[in-house]
């Protein structure tokens, strides 16, 4: 029997959705909302089970049907969406062998765009560290563009990171290149006008810098960028599965 669409602006689920939006990811359940089919079909592939699905009426795409104008109302995206679903976040530890850790990077564009730079350079966890914007706030989870899916997630300090720390620091150090240690090894980046503390720096095993011509390099460029080096220098570090 096929279910009767959902046609309420009342409906509780749907309401449940909304406050969800609103808590903006800090919801004490620990779920959080993807929308858009692109995320959904990452999740599938990552095997993530959504704990709600829904999908407009006339989508043809697989969830709980709602009458578009309500889905609308119960999106964040300025077009609204055909399916969005509701997931539960998963937290890991920090594993190497490639880890990056970030340190006060408030921005949660800039969190989403290095999952994503992460999962393509085949990054074992990210870890987030003091003053980091939440990853699965939804505008960190679109900029990841479905790999808040498919890369481990991590909440830890300086002393919980494997391998030989890299402290990635603007003009400082040696240039970030060349071999890279064999064993784990991880990535430290911080904010863009604050950069790592010095307690973080000074825990850490080498400091490297990436040279360029102008003041600085967005954080989420600037780990591109790391994560390419080491791993151009012992491509064994990315993962083809």
């Amino acid at each position: 029997m096929t279910p009767t669409p959902i046609t309420s602006p009342h409906n509780e689920r749907l309401a449940d959705v909304r406050r969800l939006h609103r808590r903006r990811g800090r919801d004490l359940t620990g779920r959080f909302i993807a929308e858009g089919e692109d995320l959904l079909a990452a999740a599938d592939i990552a095997g993530w089970p959504a704990l709600a699905r829904f999908a407009a009426t006339d989508s043809g795409l697989a969830g709980d049907e709602v009458e578009p104008e309500l889905l609308a109302r119960a999106s964040t995206l300025g077009s609204g969406t055909r399916t969005l679903a509701v997931y539960a976040q998963r937290w890991s530890v920090p594993t190497g062998p490639l880890c990056i850790y970030l340190h006060g990077v408030g921005d949660p564009g800039n969190v989403g765009a290095i999952l994503r730079s992460g999962l393509a350079f085949g990054a074992s966890s990210v870890v987030l560290g003091p003053g980091c914007a939440d990853p699965y706030g939804p505008k960190a989870v679109r900029a990841s563009m479905g790999a808040i899916f498919g890369v481990a997630l991590a909440r830890g300090e300086v002393a919980d990171l494997p391998g030989e720390k890299i402290a990635l620091v603007a003009r400082e150090g040696e240039v970030l290149g060349g071999p890279t240690p064999e064993g784990d090894v991880t990535v430290l980046v911080g904010a863009e006008r604050e950069g790592l503390p010095d307690e973080v720096v000074g825990a850490c095993e080498r400091v490297a810098h990436i040279p360029i011509a102008s003041e600085s390099l967005n954080v989420a460029m600037a780990t591109t960028v790391a994560l390419y080096e080491l791993t151009r220098s012992l491509p064994s570090r990315i993962s083809t599965q």
